[in-house]
């Protein structure tokens, strides 16, 4: 019985372990969320993620009220290599406007950011899971890798035009935007937990600093829902923000969502939803397959 167990062991060792780029076999979509992901969808791969939304704002202590709609739309594109993407990232917002004497609309593009994301560090592709023949205990005990994160950073430039209503000046402007992005599974996977730092508007007379930490459960294949918590600070303004939504895959490369977010001041309050949808275009992609013999030791 030894020497089958023997046999059989050697034979997993000597087993390469077959890893997968970041290409998955369903869309991977940042939607509903306002977080991004640390890895990249995959080279060759285009994806789409569009939504529209409504907003109400009330500020408490300066006596105005804004309503309004928008459209967001996300274009990434992975390029050169697995580990590389593409954004664009645009949002257009019509509003309107109502002060004790002042009453206006507003209408144009609330953001517009391109730029790039590249993943440093990924635990997965060295690593594998490994089956101990003698330990039950070995095979089930509590795995500490899925502490360790995946690592990425984003570099962008936001792009303000002229007397965008939007922005703190009236000049046209165009400054970088900077992330660092964490990522882990946990448990069995279904469990992904994201975080992003961010400086925004960077060498501006108003830059931004925030966070994102978003939370996200897949429930089964088809359906996954999430929580959020956003907070930003500059000297122009400053909120934390609360979200929550769902997501359903109607195919591997198509998903619908929907949510709902909330601040947490009343200078002003804020409250918006919005539904929306993502489109993965992959007839381009290649898996790229990546052999690795298991550690001997």
């Amino acid at each position: 019985m030894s020497n089958i167990k023997s046999a059989l062991y050697t034979a997993l060792l000597m087993v390469p372990t077959l890893f997968f780029a970041q290409h998955t076999d369903i869309i991977n979509s940042n939607r509903p969320g306002e977080s991004m992901s640390a890895y990249a969808i995959g080279k060759k791969v285009i994806q789409a993620e569009v939504g529209t939304y409504a907003i109400k704002q009330h500020h408490a202590l300066l006596e105005y009220d804004k309503t309004g709609v928008g459209l967001d739309a996300t274009l990434r594109w992975g390029v050169l290599t697995e580990r590389l993407e593409v954004i664009a990232d645009i949002q257009y917002q019509y509003e309107k406007y109502n002060a004790r004497f002042t009453e206006k609309t507003n209408s144009a593009l609330r953001q517009t950011v391109l730029g790039a994301k590249y993943l440093l560090f990924d635990p997965y592709k060295n690593s594998a899971d490994r089956i101990n023949l003698y330990s039950w205990k070995a095979n089930h005990s509590f795995n500490w890798e899925q502490f360790i994160p995946a690592v990425s950073v984003f570099a962008g430039a936001n792009i303000v035009g002229k007397d965008n209503p939007y922005y703190y000046t009236a000049n046209a402007e165009i400054s970088p935007k900077l992330m660092l992005i964490t990522q882990n599974h946990f448990g069995d996977g279904s469990w992904v937990f994201v975080t992003n730092i961010i400086a925004d508007y960077v060498a501006t007379d108003d830059p931004s600093y925030g966070y994102i930490i978003t939370l996200t459960k897949a429930f089964n294949r088809e359906w996954s829902g999430f929580v959020e918590n956003q907070g930003f600070k500059s000297d122009f303004y400053s909120d934390a923000i609360v979200r929550g939504g769902a997501a359903y895959l109607l195919s591997d490369d198509i998903q619908i969502d929907a949510s709902i977010s909330s601040s947490l001041k009343d200078t002003p309050s804020i409250l918006y939803g919005g539904v929306g949808i993502s489109w993965r275009y992959d007839a381009k992609h290649k898996d790229v397959k990546l052999f690795k013999p298991t550690d001997l030791k």
